[in-house]
């Protein structure tokens, strides 16, 4: 039995835990960002965010072309990465 019990350990430390850590900081990062920040969506797509509602974004892409995305398809990591200065 114990064996077991130190597989679900182990399984909850290595896997569960980690994903509701980045789970709870996209969320936050969806909360702060607002109008003029520069955003990468999950599919790739660069943008400035040009407006914010409640579950959407309306992102400008470049040349006029606004697209609507939804707040869960931005990117946490790529669009932090965009927006950190290179060193």
């Amino acid at each position: 039995m114990l064996p077991m019990v130190l597989i679900v350990v182990v399984f909850y430390f290595f896997m569960i835990r980690p994903q509701m850590k980045k789970q709870k900081e996209h969320k936050k990062y969806i909360e702060e960002i607002g109008v003029n920040s520069r955003v990468v969506t999950t599919a790739g797509i660069h943008g400035r965010i040009v407006e914010v509602s409640d579950k959407t974004f309306l992102v400008d892409v470049g040349n006029g072309v606004k697209i609507r995305f939804d707040k869960t398809a931005i990117s946490l990591e790529a669009s932090k990465a965009l927006n950190t200065p290179a060193a």
